[in-house]
């Protein structure tokens, strides 16, 4: 019993079996003729309504493309200003500005690092030059230095 009177009171909107219920419900034998005229007048009132609120809101519909058009709005610019918009509202979220922030260092954290190796190498490179060059150098010096003391005028 407290079942079917809690069902009474259910505030909830209908769900599929439940319509399924007022649909197959019989309900013209509970309504009077007046009730039921009265209905029926109701009916098509809503319906004529419906009809013009459609035809309204079309009318507004190509009312509003040929303002667009005029103003030079199509939808590609209508596309790039929703994207533009959409993009610089990102941007000034917490997240963005964070992530960017972190990324940002470690960008400069990679620089630096990369610097540093090409540093290295370059001094690397440039030791072993100086080396070989040196150790090319020296017997070429010394060999001369003996020319030297054997052909002195």
């Amino acid at each position: 019993m407290e079942a079917q009177a809690r069902g009474l009171l259910e505030t909830e909107p209908l769900q599929g079996r439940d319509e399924d219920t007022v649909a197959s419900a019989d309900f013209s034998s509970m309504l009077s003729e007046e009730e039921r005229e009265e209905l029926k007048a109701e009916l098509v009132q809503l319906e004529d309504e419906i009809t013009t609120l459609r035809q309204v809101l079309s009318a507004k519909e190509r009312h509003l493309v040929e303002i667009k058009q005029k103003l030079g709005m199509n939808l590609m610019n209508e596309l790039k200003q929703n994207f533009s918009k959409s993009w610089h509202d990102m941007q000034t979220t917490t997240a963005y500005k964070k992530t960017h922030e972190t990324l940002s260092h470690a960008g400069q954290k990679a620089t630096a690092a990369f610097s540093n190796v090409g540093t290295a190498i370059s001094k690397k490179f440039g030791d072993m030059s100086y080396s070989i060059r040196h150790s090319i150098s020296m017997p070429a010096m010394r060999h001369l230095s003996w020319l030297h003391l054997y052909y002195t005028p």
